[in-house]
């Protein structure tokens, strides 16, 4: 029920990359858990952003709400595409949907969570860059209201994009957000702030999550994290504190693609030597999402050949099937026919060329629109270019003088990947986590699907 004086404010932090592991590292955080309570919490698979965000939102597994991860090939357009913004692809019934069923006016911002653009919330900061039509890229947010994109950008400078992803991505942007985050509570003072903060998700990914830089990290974001925790205890707010998943020790990159292509089954074509994935005419080819990987197969007497052409690929545990996808809560018009499943230390490259020298150009970009799958490659420049740094000083040069320019620093090389997710975490420790500023009882766990519910619950509306 609503309390008399309405309901309580919240402020829910997504902490991406956070486990049981990292509280060691964290003091802020494993205070706020022992004055509270804390539990496990669930995932989804695949334990990636876009999907498990649409879970908490909507209380809905990805066949339910049809985010099969962070991105997928969408047929009726024969691409794909990644990293989507329109909260229209995430079907089902919102939390703050509900949340105004039950409390009209409700007021909730979206800083940073994704699919943020299109939603029916009443403060929207999102990255944004603006693309010119000479080519440039350049740093920028889309806020709603319009008017808090001047506000914000006049007091904490324009949104660091280039540390939110790519080879500088560090503390810096989870520091703006942070910032953001709690000048927007100050003044407009929501009664739902959903805060995401990405830092755990770079040098994890980069260095592995055991090691000391990793715990280091930790450690910074903990440190930022502390007047905005200080800020939601004297405004009476609840803080809930999740992860979307954990990230594990990898070694092994595995290249489903190629070995598509070699069974004859992926399909390229050439432009200025350049090799370009044909989705539309291959029989078959995988989105590779970390861990996971949907592989679509266009024509269903192609199964046995995919399947055969996989067989026995190293770092490739399984395949789900229709029946693996139902069993997993994956059976979605979007998902691939079928579903790979990386071994514990291994994870899916997007790589489909078999030849460095025919890679398209958006190859050794950070390129996350362009490329037909994830590319963690992106946080590292090419170790092996003794002139990397000379060629992104040049191009930095050529930007600031508001010319072209093209940042071709990203290696082709995959192994210097050491952490990633996606898989179902093999025990707790290693799993995400839900934090409670109350000492509402969890529960032994707490189920993705659950963490709606126990927010209108937290917030007085359950």
């Amino acid at each position: 029920m609503t309390r008399p004086d309405g309901p309580t404010p919240l402020l829910v932090l997504d902490v991406v990359g956070l486990t049981p592991r990292l509280l060691d590292h964290m003091p802020h955080l494993r205070a706020l858990s022992r004055s509270g309570s804390h539990a496990p919490l669930g995932t989804v698979l695949p334990a990636v952003t876009c999907a498990a965000q649409s879970t908490f939102l909507t209380g809905l597994p990805p066949s339910g709400h049809g985010v099969v991860g962070n991105g997928w090939y969408f047929r009726e357009l024969g691409d794909v595409l990644l990293w989507r913004q329109h909260n229209g692809l995430v079907s089902g019934d919102k939390l703050w949907d509900a949340a105004r069923r039950a409390h009209p006016g409700y007021t909730v911002a979206n800083i940073c969570w994704w699919y943020a653009m299109g939603a029916d919330t009443d403060i929207t900061v999102t990255p944004r860059p603006v693309y010119y039509a000479d080519g440039r890229k350049e740093p920028d947010c889309y806020t709603r209201p319009p008017d808090l994109h001047d506000e914000l950008t006049a007091r904490f400078g324009t949104f660091p994009l280039f540390h939110f992803w790519g080879p500088g991505a560090d503390l810096v942007s989870s520091q703006w957000i942070i910032d953001a985050t709690r000048h927007i509570q100050r003044t407009r003072r929501p009664d739902l702030t959903l805060c995401y903060l990405p830092h755990l998700d770079y040098d994890l990914q980069r260095y592995g999550p055991d090691d000391p830089r990793s715990l280091r990290a930790a450690a910074d974001l903990d440190a930022a994290m502390a007047p905005l925790l200080d800020d939601a205890r004297a405004e009476g707010r609840t803080v809930v504190v999740l992860s979307e998943y954990g990230i594990t020790p990898v070694s092994r990159p595995v290249d489903i693609n190629r070995a598509l292509r070699r069974a004859g089954l992926l399909e390229v074509h050439t432009q200025d030597g350049m090799e370009y994935l044909d989705p539309m005419a291959s029989r078959a080819f995988a989105v590779a999402d970390h861990q996971i990987a949907h592989v679509y197969v266009r024509r269903p007497e192609d199964h046995d050949a995919v399947r055969e052409a996989l067989d026995g690929l190293p770092g490739l545990e399984r395949l789900l099937d229709d029946e693996g996808k139902k069993a997993h809560r994956l059976d979605h018009p979007r998902a691939g026919e079928l579903v790979a499943v990386a071994e514990p230390d291994a994870w899916f490259t997007y790589y489909y060329w078999l030849d460095d020298d025919r890679a398209p150009d958006f190859a050794q970009l950070v390129e996350i629109h362009r490329k037909p799958g994830y590319d963690p490659v992106e946080l590292f420049m090419d170790p092996h270019d003794p002139y990397v740094r000379v060629k992104a000083a040049t191009a930095l040069a050529r930007k600031k003088l508001g010319m072209r320019y093209r940042m071709a620093v990203v290696p082709l090389d995959a192994s210097p990947i050491r952490g990633s997710h996606g898989r179902l975490p093999a025990s707790d420790d290693d799993g995400p986590l839900l934090i409670c500023s109350t000492s509402h009882s969890l529960g032994d766990r707490v189920a993705a699907t659950d963490v709606k519910r126990l927010l209108l619950q937290l917030a007085g509306l359950g």
